[in-house]
């Protein structure tokens, strides 16, 4: 099944992107209407997180999710497929960029908004130097082939695994290797902290802040926003006010400062993940 589905992503790579926009818009319905237990995950984060909201326009908020979601799944043939001069054009950067450029240590924080990999395939394209990413392994070495090759086309990347540690990172770091980061997910309570987001308290990993003190490097933001013509890639200036040297508080800072950007693409955010899946002691969950 793994191969067969390749296939068709190679297939229609070349189609138009409204089309595909289109087929990913009923992927997307698809996955609202049957995948119940996504669905019920995204609820519970929305109410969560946007309490303010009424019932209807949560509900409203969760359909678009599903359909965006769906959309970014299909994007994958493009992205990974497509000729590359079509994938340039598609891909637009805007913002701080020249922050990128040079071999000064520097960690991309970059959130999971359902373009992620869209954004992670501009850095390599753009970048002249390696970029580092950090990987979670697929089940499935079909599937894990073909998504590391995707990923990999736009120039030099340098995988890393959670459980390869972090010695090999710094050291990297220090040396000019740019990390792609994305450390806005529950990974359970090991090296996390309990702090704000969105008026939840969530168990954050703290890697942010440690690999930007101990890799001596700037910390910039880059956000991925999907759009009729593709994604836009936004890079914001390099915080002058991080690392502070408390854990906490960086990380606290780190969500604070998401949630700002979360309210501006509220839908494009990972709401299917179980985002507070892990609860204080005594707290029941939440989902």
């Amino acid at each position: 099944m793994v191969r067969f589905l390749i296939t068709v992503m190679r297939l229609i790579a070349r189609w138009p992107l409204p089309v595909l926009r289109g087929l990913g818009w009923g992927l997307g319905m698809l996955l609202y209407v049957f995948a119940h237990e996504r669905r019920h995950v995204v609820q519970v984060n929305l109410r969560l997180c946007f309490s303010e909201r009424t019932d209807t326009e949560r509900s409203a908020l969760t359909r678009q999710h599903f359909v965006q979601v769906g959309q970014s799944l299909i994007d994958r043939a493009w992205l990974w497929h497509a000729p590359p001069n079509t994938v340039r054009q598609r891909l637009q950067w805007t913002g701080a960029v020249d922050a990128l450029a040079g071999e000064q240590p520097t960690v991309i924080f970059a959130p999971h908004f359902v373009g992620l990999d869209a954004g992670g395939l501009a850095l390599t394209l753009h970048s002249s130097t390696p970029v580092a990413f950090i990987y979670v392994t697929q089940s499935n070495p079909d599937l894990e082939n073909w998504v590391n090759q995707g990923r990999e086309r736009g120039g030099p990347v340098k995988p890393y695994f959670r459980h390869d540690g972090v010695k090999q990172i710094v050291t990297a770091l220090r040396h000019g290797e740019k990390l792609h980061l994305s450390p806005d997910m529950d990974l359970g309570a090991k090296d996390s902290v309990f702090v704000d987001f969105m008026g939840v308290s969530a168990a954050t990993v703290t890697s942010l802040p440690r690999f930007a003190k101990l890799g001596r490097a700037q910390v910039v933001p880059m956000l991925t926003r999907m759009t009729p013509q593709g994604y836009t890639i936004e890079v914001l200036p390099a915080w002058s006010d991080f690392p502070s040297g408390d854990l906490t508080q960086d990380t606290l800072l780190m969500n604070a400062r998401l949630a700002q950007w979360v309210a501006t693409m509220p839908s494009q955010y990972y709401w299917v993940h179980k985002r507070f899946k892990t609860r204080p002691e005594g707290q029941p969950s939440v989902y």
